[in-house]
């Protein structure tokens, strides 16, 4: 006898509930088919006799704080003499112990949580977690089809590793809009023309940039697939090369200073990369003292400042010409690794002067990029290169479809 629950409340279609029981630590719902239903053959959906009942259960979203378990009965729909098979459940996959909903909330909870900890709090497999997030999100996120895609005018291009030296992708971004537009497996330039092969014609003509850092595999990409597009090397990466600079220099000056020299070299490491005016009172006159006595660093540090300044240039021309003078007054130091530094920015100067006609930053990727590391940090020993993917793209969507049903 049924305990008068209404359906649209549990969202239970074609099973009435009988009774609601406390099992130990959980909830048991114990259904019987609804005999009003006709059985349908799931295969060709005509329908069919019943050839007996099948009782199985399903974990759901826990209930009142405990995890609750659904006990359902299936229809065998008799097909021929030899051939049976059983219906289908709207709220159940065949196949599956876990309702929609249930795979839905551990999607959610994954979204921003380990896998291990949604497993311990649950009281699952890490493997089932994981296996049942994959599935999820592989049937419910968006596709991600280059064919399908409108209005390009500015794209962004970078790779991402599942792990430090593992798996590399490559990910495109709009960076009108700062949506995802693809992930491919590779970083090579055959992957990233094989997206931009798939770009309607009348959409890669009108692809003005292309924003990526200073590696030749997408560049050849992009002059071979969009010849009239240009290539703009973001300011993040160049700045981060020069900081590069510093450091080697640094370790150098460090080697050859007296014990007075690297006392006030001690805890400068970072004072040199820092903006100044991201520095407090204490460390300016520090860095100060420093630059005070070794001129090599300051020289690099006055550098730095000017090589900053080219992004505030309005002009092509202009920030053209200036970047040269920047090369040729490192070109008169004595320093290595500067001079390996302005040789590199000469050979790019035409990418990062583009800048100054497009205005395009790499924010929206480093933006994907702290995403993606968030992941690989929350889904450590995964060497599931696929599931990465899905979750990439989880990561670029609105979460306001993540759910969150929080149990004992």
């Amino acid at each position: 006898m049924g305990i008068g629950i209404p359906m649209n409340i549990l969202g239970l279609k074609g099973q009435r509930v009988n009774e609601i029981k406390r099992d130990k630590q959980q909830f048991v719902i114990h259904c019987h088919r609804d005999r009003r239903r006709r059985a349908v053959d799931p295969v060709t959906g005509k329908k069919g006799t019943i050839n007996r009942y099948v009782r199985r259960r399903v974990r759901d979203v826990p209930l009142f704080g405990y995890p609750c378990v659904i006990e359902i009965e299936l229809a065998q729909v008799f097909i021929s003499k030899n051939e049976r098979r059983m219906e289908s459940c709207e709220f159940v996959d065949k196949g599956y112990s876990f309702t929609h909903r249930f795979c839905h909330m551990i999607s959610g909870l994954c979204r921003h949580m380990s896998i291990q900890a949604v497993a311990r709090h649950l009281g699952l497999r890490w493997e089932t977690v994981k296996n049942i997030d994959r599935a999820y999100l592989k049937k419910t996120l968006p596709a991600l089809d280059p064919t399908q895609l409108t209005g390009l005018k500015y794209i962004g291009v970078d790779e991402v590793a599942r792990a430090k030296g593992h798996d590399y992708m490559t990910v495109v971004y709009d960076m009108v809009n700062g949506h995802l537009i693809w992930v491919g497996t590779g970083r090579t330039a055959e992957m990233f023309s094989s997206f931009l092969k798939q770009l309607p014609e009348a959409v890669a003509a009108e692809i003005e940039a292309v924003a990526m850092d200073m590696g030749p595999a997408y560049q050849k990409a992009v002059r071979d697939s969009l010849p009239a597009a240009d290539i703009v090397f973001d300011r993040f990466h160049v700045m981060q090369n020069y900081s590069k600079a510093i450091q080697n220099q640094r370790r150098i000056e460090f080697r050859k200073a007296n014990k007075t020299g690297k006392e006030l070299m001690k805890g400068t490491h970072y004072l040199l990369l820092k903006n100044a005016d991201k520095l407090n009172e204490k460390q300016s006159d520090k860095l100060q003292t420093l630059l005070e006595n070794n001129g090599n660093l300051n020289t690099l540090y006055v550098l730095k400042e000017q090589l900053q300044a080219l992004w505030s240039i309005a002009s092509f021309d202009r920030m053209t010409e200036q970047l040269e003078n920047w090369c040729q007054m490192a070109d008169q130091s004595n320093m290595l690794y500067l001079k390996k530094f302005a040789k590199s920015l000469r050979k790019h100067s035409l990418g990062i002067c583009n800048y100054a006609k497009h205005k395009l930053t790499s924010a929206r990727i480093e933006a994907g990029n702290i995403a993606i590391g968030m992941i690989r940090k929350r889904a450590r020993g995964i060497k599931d290169t696929e599931y990465f993917k899905l979750k990439i793209r989880q990561s670029s969507l609105p979460d306001k479809d993540s759910m969150f049903y929080v149990s004992a």
